[in-house]
């Protein structure tokens, strides 16, 4: 017999019963009825109850050891009675009579419980992350994870993907967040960069004369951490292909998704293919963001005419300005209490606007303060530009067209909830296209890129020497799933002359751009092919496959959001030696000075 196990815990059943069996796992749960006391073992597989008579000498041991305390049990597998079946354990019509006893390691007393659903504080739980990942919801999102990335790679490959690795210490590249610098011991005074992405390597790989290349790549970024962000790495499905349209990444990645989603559904619907693909302008405009979340039903509108010169001052003043006006509509909304408006505008507030004008369209006609500064005409306008019909109501976004956009959003997102018309048990997919290819920084008043530099400009060359720089459009493309971006991707810019004047727009002159991104300018410069790609997140692909709010939910060993690592300890002092041969010296903030009064 195996010295540990002959089973999982996981894995007896009726037609093991009167067979001799040895496990070994976690004292799950304990649970003493006098003459006889049940434990509950557990392993990676799941869950066995044994069971040991007061009479037996093992009996005190098995009592005294506490909960998560790792044993091995050896004993006889016995058919429970009826009354005593658990349909709800797939071992549960059997257990395990304890007739020898091994403990392999006993377990202090827990900071945390794993038995239980009782809840813990995250620093707590990622202080002692082993624990935590002993818990059944924790485990499952894990296991679950590692499937994920299985079925990704057999989609990948099926397609005629090559799963290649690309370097972890490399230069620092403009990715839009802080680099990780890595200092070198044998070049003193440089530094390597952790990658923020693979994408100049990936983009070499292609120049190299490979067509499709993919991995399961790490990135590191010193960026802020937030819910569907973790702070200083994460994982992304990185992928690339030569002689490829926007349409060609598209109809790639598509199924892949798709049937990913499908495979871990577990009965939620996955939007059927293809995407729908929703220019940038127009996802802004309908829905206030460029990641609209389209189980929410609610589209916006621009209702900045029937305001231009209108009795309504407040928005009147503002189109002279030049702002514009967004309605966001509130379906069935007409007939709700006075409290559902004021709840709204106190939120409104709160977010840092004035408030949240409304139009009730009620069946005997239109109400509220605002209705009551407007003419029929310019009533039935904002109905019909809303689309909104009696009995619904109408809310109002006004001020610039960034500002109308990000604050609509927001209030569209809240009024779904508020009204309970968000669709569930769907994951609603998206591609959002023809982003700007640049934007204008409102403190400078420079012009720079609006997302990534590397694309390729709609218009090539003609467009960039001919066009204002702020109307032209990118081939750059989000994938959106429930309001959640998964994804930035792009068709690359191959051509030097191309890159040199999309630079230069952005302000960079020939010799910066040489000098920061020379290796893959000197590639393009003996023969690029077109190519695109795109990067899926993987830590946000299995956040919502399980489900989860937070994406430390799904990761084995995060960050906590300040980038502590409190588990490991790290970041930590290094130590002097490790700074001399480094060739580097401390030049550390002075600690703030106490203000008299101060504790």
């Amino acid at each position: 017999m195996h010295p540990y196990r002959t089973h999982t815990c996981g894995e007896l059943r009726l037609e093991h019963a009167g067979q001799p069996a040895r496990l070994s796992g976690w004292v799950h749960r304990k649970r003493d009825h006098g003459n006889l006391l049940f434990v509950d073992l557990r392993d990676h597989y799941g869950l066995t109850q044994c069971v040991i008579d007061v009479s037996s000498p093992l009996f005190a041991t098995l009592e005294r050891i506490r909960p998560e305390s790792v044993i091995t049990v050896t004993g006889a597998v016995v058919r429970r009675s009826d009354e005593t079946i658990n349909p709800n354990l797939p071992t549960g019509q059997v257990e395990l009579t304890v007739k020898d006893l091994t403990v392999e390691s006993e377990a202090e007393m827990l900071p945390i419980q794993v038995a239980g659903d009782a809840d813990f504080p995250e620093d707590l739980r990622l202080r002692y992350r082993f624990l935590d990942l002993r818990r059944p919801e924790m485990h499952d999102n894990i296991v679950l994870r590692s499937r994920v990335i299985s079925d990704i790679r057999r989609h990948m490959t099926a397609q005629g993907f090559l799963e290649m690795q690309t370097p972890i210490l490399t230069a620092t590249s403009p990715e839009g967040a802080r680099d990780y610098l890595v200092p070198s011991r044998i070049h003193p005074g440089k530094f390597y960069a952790l990658p923020q992405a693979p994408q100049q390597f990936k983009q070499l790989l292609m120049v190299s004369g490979f067509d499709r290349y993919f991995q399961i790549a790490p990135c590191f970024r010193d960026e802020d951490g937030r819910a569907d962000r973790s702070p200083g790495e994460f994982y992304q499905l990185d992928f690339e292909l030569a002689y490829a349209t926007q349409d060609d990444v598209f109809a790639a990645i598509e199924p892949v998704l798709h049937n990913v989603f499908e495979d871990f559904a577990e009965g939620r619907q996955v939007s059927p293919l293809p995407f729908p693909q929703i220019p940038f302008d127009e996802a802004t405009l309908k829905y206030g963001t460029d990641k609209p979340d389209l189980r929410n039903p609610i589209v916006m509108a621009d209702v900045t005419e029937p305001f231009r010169g209108s009795s309504f001052g407040l928005f009147a003043k503002l189109v002279d300005g030049g702002a514009v006006v967004r309605a966001i509509p509130a379906p069935g909304a007409a007939d709700r209490p006075r409290s559902f408006f004021d709840k709204l505008n106190d939120w409104a507030r709160a977010e840092g606007a004035g408030g949240l004008g409304y139009i009730n369209f009620a069946a005997d006609g239109a109400k509220g303060p605002i209705a009551k500064n407007l003419e029929p005409e310019r009533l039935d306008a904002i109905k019909t530009a809303a689309g909104v019909a009696d009995g619904d109501a109408v809310f109002f976004a006004a001020g610039t067209a960034r500002d109308a956009a990000a604050f609509g959003g927001r209030a569209r997102e809240r009024i779904c909830d508020e009204l309970g018309l968000r669709e569930q048990g769907v994951f609603k997919f998206c591609w959002v296209v023809d982003f700007p290819m640049y934007e204008l920084d409102e403190d400078t008043g420079k012009i720079e890129f609006s997302h990534n530099p590397f694309s390729m400009p709609q218009g090539g060359l003609e467009a960039l020497e001919n066009e204002d720089p702020l109307t032209i459009k990118a081939f750059q493309y989000d994938i959106v799933c429930n309001g959640v971006e998964l994804s930035s991707g792009a068709i690359r810019n191959h051509r030097p002359d191309i890159m040199y004047k999309a630079f230069e727009i952005a302000g960079y002159g020939n010799e910066e751009v040489e000098e920061r991104f020379g290796g893959m300018l000197r590639a393009f410069k003996f023969g690029a092919p077109p190519h695109g790609g795109c990067a899926p997140g993987i830590d946000r692909i299995v956040m919502l496959l399980a489900d989860e709010p937070n994406i430390r939910e799904v990761i084995a060993f995060p960050m906590n959001q300040q980038a502590q690592d409190l588990l490991m300890g790290a970041p930590a002092p290094a130590e002097p030696h490790q700074l001399r041969e480094l060739h580097i010296k401390l030049d550390l903030p002075k600690p703030k000075k106490k203000v008299a009064g101060e504790g």
